[in-house]
């Protein structure tokens, strides 16, 4: 058995002496493991760190083994991720959610590429978080959690949709909430496409889709807690927001 395609590195750990048994998440065969042979060496050490683009070949002897990795570096993205607190906690965030929530070599090529073209933005401190909100919306979509923020849920109105329901995932009008109100999440303009992307507007956006991520992803992948890579990336962006105000 063997394949050839790219990847994001997500995370490495060490296998024996001089080995690493690396996870990436590529487009064609999805989030993939494998034993890369002197992964430790000088020569590759540098080369493998999480966020690191790499053409990757993967081999075994059957489909169901772990196989192994050959990997030559296409481009780092540690100096990216370096460059700012959110470029950092961003980068961090984004792998952990794929290795967490993807299934293992099931592929899913749309959020593949939004999510590469995402990890290209972290030195664009000014665009990131709200192509991060809209990565987090991707996500969710992709695996079949997607929000449904055209109309209302409980009037078909289009008109003042002010909150999603946490149970259906829909928009909900002021009026069609009534006194369910306290009951629904909020929906902030940037969760529709629309208004500036104010900072604080983000913020409200990221408790829906958490939300979401937290109480209806995550108990469908064993009650396992959210990577707290997203808490830290979302607690990093409360605490610059409120110094700027």
């Amino acid at each position: 058995m063997e394949w050839r395609d790219t990847g994001i590195l997500l995370s490495s750990r060490k296998h024996g002496e001089s080995s690493l048994i690396l996870e990436v998440f590529t487009p064609r065969h999805g989030r993939h493991m494998g034993v890369l042979k002197g992964g430790t060496s000088r020569k590759m050490a540098p080369h493998l760190q999480p966020g690191a683009q790499l053409d990757l070949t993967w081999k075994a002897r059957l489909q169901d083994h772990m196989g192994a990795f050959t990997a030559e570096p296409e481009r780092s993205r540690a100096a990216q991720a370096m460059g700012s607190r959110i470029a950092l906690a961003g980068l961090n965030a984004t792998l952990a959610l794929l290795s967490f929530c993807l299934p293992e070599r099931e592929p899913h090529p749309p959020l593949y590429q939004r999510s590469e073209a995402l990890l290209d933005l972290l030195d664009q401190q000014a665009l990131w978080p709200l192509a991060y909100l809209r990565w987090e919306l991707a996500l969710l979509e992709d695996l079949g959690f997607g929000l449904d923020l055209t109309r209302c849920a409980a009037t078909g109105s289009t008109d003042d949709l002010a909150y999603v329901s946490p149970k259906s995932g829909r928009a909900v009008s002021r009026a069609g909430a009534g006194a369910w109100a306290d009951r629904l999440l909020p929906l902030p303009p940037v969760l529709r496409g629309q208004g500036d992307a104010a900072d604080a507007e983000i913020l409200t956006a990221l408790g829906t889709t958490g939300f979401f991520l937290e109480h209806r992803l995550a108990p469908q992948l064993g009650e396992r807690p959210l990577p707290a890579a997203r808490g830290a990336l979302v607690d990093l962006l409360a605490r610059l927001a409120a110094a700027e105000g």
